[in-house]
Order: structure tokens, then sequence, then C-alpha cells
């Protein structure tokens, strides 16, 4: 059984920072491109960040490019999205999405079910 979990959300400070990590099991962590997906209090899904099985490619949405930093160990079976500078439109559940591939051109079959993350100003 596929499972994603996440960890690590919590209540910071603007211009704090969090890392949050997401514990996969279930599959071969290391042949699938994973990302991270972001849903604000009345908003909708919003795509942060990805990153392809093999690290080399990564993407970000242009709101978090220079403050935010999508990482995995493969080893470990874990990804992780750092974030540094954070502001209070960061507010969101953020979810550990899995891609049906190795890249990220295809669709998520897979989620998790989330982790606050909390920007107060």
């Amino acid at each position: 059984e596929v499972q994603l979990v996440e960890s690590g959300g919590g209540l910071v400070q603007s211009g704090g920072s969090l890392r949050l990590s997401c514990a996969a099991s279930g599959f071969t962590f290391s042949s699938y491109a994973m990302s991270w997906v972001r849903q604000a209090p009345g908003n909708g899904l919003e795509w942060v960040s990805s990153i392809n099985s093999g690290d080399a490619n990564r993407g970000y949405r242009e709101s978090v490019k220079g403050r935010f930093t999508i990482s995995r160990e493969n080893a470990e079976n874990t990804l992780y999205l750092q974030m540094n500078s954070l502001k209070p439109e960061d507010t969101a559940v953020y979810y550990c999405t899995r891609h049906a591939t190795d890249y990220w051109d295809r669709g998520m079959d897979y989620w998790g079910k989330g982790t606050l993350v909390t920007v107060s100003s």
C-alpha cells in the first residue's frame, strides 16, 4: 500500500523557516517524481514544487523561488521542502504527492493527508 506521511508543519512568524518532510512507503521511492502541493484556507489547490526521480531536475512556482528548496533522500524514502523567509501568504495545508512516473509531466496519483503551515505576521 502506498503511503505518504507529511510532518514538520506548525506555527512560525513571518520571516521564519520550516522544513517539511514526507515519509514514503509501499513503493520504490527512487523511481517516481514527487511534488508538494498546498491549499490555503478557502482557496483551491496550488502546485508548489516538483522534483524528478533522480533529483536532477526541480521546479518551483514563481512565488516561492529563492525561498523554498525541494530535495529528496532516496536511500531514506523521504521528500523534503525547506521553506525560508516565510510569508503569511504561505499559510496552507501542504501535501506530498507522487507522480505516475519518474518525471513530473505526468499526473499525481497518490497524496498524503497534509501538514498545516501557519505563518503569522
